[in-house]
């Protein structure tokens, strides 16, 4: 027998990959946490993380409970919102970065949808810089998107990774001239990244093609039009790591409620809360 909320403080170390950040997000201590996940490590009698002082990563075994956990939290919650006997209704405005265009957010959604049929819901996908402009004035009720930067903290976190730069396989920098650079528009804020980095080490640079889509983004990085940002977790087939240019640092996603927050919205909220690991696979 699998504790439901030992499970979910799992699922949500294994989003954050932080006790710290896990205990944060749940509202409740760091002690807490690692009792919850040593108990269910002597549950499965396997090592779920390991763990360092500067790091934690899931095990094999870990990564297999992963789907156990969703499955498990997902029918506790059908049965609470059943015999809730409450059925959210009204027009949800939900954003999400195009970051996520390429993951298993659909399923999530397609989830929410089932269990919320009278809930319409409305999609916009856009960059994570124009989603906080729209949520700031009052046009989306709930978003996914990067946060702003290290000192944002808006927002419940979902799920934090690293940023890298990838290109086409084979693709090489050279030193003596100016980075190639594949990025999103203004206000994207993996562009701003990517520019605040390269100024700071003092490398030369020259956008090499700009588009609003990350599919635009990604047909050039194939073609070896350059290398452009990306969340570690989501590169896309086709791409890899390049090599020989300043690390880019830490990247936070974050659930943000607008100023009115409704039922509706905080049901979705916890949709993706439960389903967070999804987002870091690709579909």
């Amino acid at each position: 027998m699998y504790d439901p909320v030992q499970l979910r403080t799992f699922l949500t170390v294994a989003q954050t990959l932080s006790f710290t950040q896990a205990a944060g997000r749940l509202g409740i201590r760091q002690s807490t946490v690692s009792q919850h996940v040593r108990r269910l490590e002597e549950a499965t009698g396997r090592p779920l993380f390991t763990r360092d002082t500067h790091s934690v990563e899931l095990t094999e075994d870990g990564e297999a409970l992963l789907g156990f956990a969703r499955t498990i939290l997902e029918a506790h919650e059908r049965a609470a919102a059943f015999f809730a006997g409450t059925r959210l209704r009204g027009r949800l405005r939900f954003g999400a970065s195009e970051d996520f265009v390429l993951t298993r957010l659909p399923e999530i959604l397609e989830g929410f949808r089932h269990e919320h049929p009278e809930v319409d819901l409305e999609l916009s996908v856009e960059l994570s810089g124009t989603l906080h402009e729209r949520l700031d004035a009052g046009r989306l009720d709930l978003v996914l998107a990067k946060r702003r930067g290290p000192e944002d903290e808006r927002g419940r976190l979902v799920w934090r990774d690293r940023m890298v730069w990838i290109g086409a396989e084979g693709l090489r920098v050279d030193p003596e001239r100016p980075v190639p650079l594949i990025v999103f528009p203004p206000p994207g804020i993996t562009r701003a990244r990517a520019l605040e980095v390269l100024e700071r080490e003092g490398r030369a640079w020259r956008i090499a093609c700009t588009s609003g889509s990350l599919s635009g983004l990604i047909a050039a990085a194939r073609a070896g039009l350059g290398v452009m940002a990306h969340t570690r977790g989501l590169i896309p087939p086709g791409l890899v790591r390049i090599g020989g240019l300043p690390e880019l640092g830490p990247v936070e996603f974050a659930l943000l409620q607008g100023r009115r927050p409704t039922a509706a919205a905080g049901a979705l909220a916890a949709a993706v809360l439960a389903g967070g690991d999804r987002l870091s696979r690709p579909a």
